[in-house]
């Protein structure tokens, strides 16, 4: 009867700590049957950090790209703020021959046409002075050597007192933008 006289909180006490014990048994019992070995957990490694290694590759060359591109974008916007006045200076080139070869023939003497020609002056002065603030600029090459990657030889002409492949007359002048050619200079060139 000291067995039947047991408490029954007594019971409910041992009960569930005798299922924790079995369920942690079994639980172990689980894990240590699906425990991977050690070349198992190794090729997994080797997997990851493979994978790693070829997306951080693909990271850099992504960055190196959008380096390039942005690069790219900034050297054609510089070349577009250089270079965007070439088609409007290339249209104006013709008016100031004109303006110059109108001041060679004004009569320096007349009286008559002096107001006109200072006037064409004035304005030829004013426009190669727009063209310069957006560095344009003339190539005379009077008396210099002749340079092909400048000038463009019209015609040889013998010159006995001059250097031979020198410039001995401009037809045109010739004119340059931020440095780079915008129109040789057409010349007469001295034989050798």
């Amino acid at each position: 009867m000291a067995e039947q006289e047991k408490n029954p909180a007594d019971e409910i006490l041992e009960s569930p700590v005798a299922e924790e014990q079995q369920t942690d048994a079994a639980a172990a019992t689980a894990d240590a049957a699906e425990l991977p070995d050690a070349q198992t957990l190794a090729q997994e490694l080797e997997t990851v950090t493979t994978e790693m290694d070829e997306l951080r590759d693909q990271l850099l060359r992504t960055q190196a790209d959008f380096m390039n591109v942005r690069r790219r974008a900034e050297q054609d916007v510089e070349k577009a703020h250089k270079f965007g006045v070439e088609k409007f200076a290339n249209e104006m080139l013709p008016v100031v021959d004109s303006l110059e070869r109108a001041v060679e023939t004004f009569d320096k003497e007349d009286a008559a046409t002096q107001a006109i020609r200072e006037g064409v002056e004035l304005t030829l002065g004013m426009l190669v002075s727009g063209l310069n603030k957006f560095k344009i600029e003339s190539v005379d090459p009077q008396g210099t050597a002749f340079d092909p990657a400048l000038h463009q030889a019209m015609s040889l002409v013998d010159a006995p007192d001059t250097a031979p492949n020198t410039v001995v007359a401009v037809v045109q002048k010739g004119y340059t933008l931020n440095g780079r050619l915008l129109r040789p200079a057409m010349v007469m060139v001295s034989k050798s």
